[in-house]
């Protein structure tokens, strides 16, 4: 396999489990801060 096809392969692979990364953990973190801003700051959900 040509080496220059290997590297954009693992390059490719790599930003593709940090993107994925990303939105598992960016989403029920977003959700439970604005639940937490509910709750003791009075702040609607919505804003």
């Amino acid at each position: 396999m040509n080496i220059g096809l290997l590297l954009i392969c693992i390059v490719g692979g790599i930003l593709g489990i940090l993107s994925t990364a990303f939105l598992v953990l960016s989403l029920p973190i977003t959700i439970i801060w604005k639940f937490y801003r509910r709750i003791v700051k009075g702040i609607p959900l919505t804003k």
